[in-house]
């Protein structure tokens, strides 16, 4: 396979997960991601259990020519890019009031502007393909809106809404576009969020991030428009569809309750 799958936030949790399984497959891959040392160890890895090329690049994609810089790296590598996943992004939790601006704004110029300049950068690359992939990660907070998450989850219904208008944008194209929304899974995000107090009810509804992936690649190369994985999962986001706002907000807003 001479095109590349290229997974942004690949060092840990759902990200890492994505590549090693589309290594499995035969992809060789581009990892992205800010630690260094964590993508040269995975990449190490997946040469070592798929016999794939892996290449990685340490970079914050938060910063505002982040993207630019990976489309050049690409592009001075000649990697050429069939599958592209946006899955780098963080969430905060906390009132609105109570958290910092700036950390918020980080959040957004990583969730939302990121996503956007990558997939605009390679959109023309992914086109020359046969068949290309795009895969934006969303969350079940898409949804719904999420009382002390409030910003997360509305960069997340970004998410949702754009991939939805894109896919339809480039319907007659080589490029399937997919936006994946998984619920509670068992990674680093809990704690990145300052959701620790929160630790032991999460656990309970969490996925494994090995089996969150596979559900999401099965989706994406069967081109299915959303995916959620997991059967909580579905039923939370239809009830966010289809019960009233008010009482969806007041579950949620009990449910994540700042002590």
């Amino acid at each position: 396979m001479n095109t590349y799958a290229l997974v942004t936030g690949a060092s840990k949790g759902i990200g890492r997960s994505i590549a090693l399984l589309l290594a499995k497959k035969g992809y060789p891959v581009l990892l992205v991601a800010r630690s260094a040392d964590e993508l040269e160890a995975l990449a190490q890895e997946i040469t070592a259990l798929h016999h794939v090329q892996a290449y990685w690049l340490a970079i914050d994609l938060s910063e505002p020519d982040a993207a630019d810089r990976v489309a050049r790296w690409c592009t001075d590598n000649l990697y050429s890019v069939s599958v592209l996943v946006n899955n780098a992004g963080y969430g905060l939790w906390g009132k609105f009031e109570s958290l910092g601006i700036d950390e918020q704004l980080n959040m957004i110029n990583l969730n939302i502007n990121a996503l956007i300049k990558l997939t605009h950068a390679f959109i023309a690359t992914l086109k020359q393909q046969p068949q290309a992939y795009i895969l934006n990660i969303g969350s079940t907070a898409a949804y719904q809106a999420v009382p002390t998450m409030a910003i997360y989850s509305a960069t997340k219904a970004f998410v949702l809404s754009f991939s939805r208008a894109l896919r339809y944008e480039l319907k007659g194209s080589p490029i399937s576009v997919s936006c994946f929304c998984p619920g509670p899974t068992d990674t680093d995000f809990t704690h990145r969020a300052g959701l620790d107090a929160l630790a032991d009810l999460a656990a309970k509804f969490n996925m494994q991030p090995d089996e969150v992936a596979a559900l999401g690649l099965k989706g994406m190369f069967n081109k299915k428009a959303e995916i959620v994985p997991g059967l909580l999962n579905k039923i939370s986001t239809a009830a966010g569809r289809h019960l009233p706002k008010a009482l969806i907000e007041k579950i949620t807003g009990d449910l994540y309750k700042v002590k």
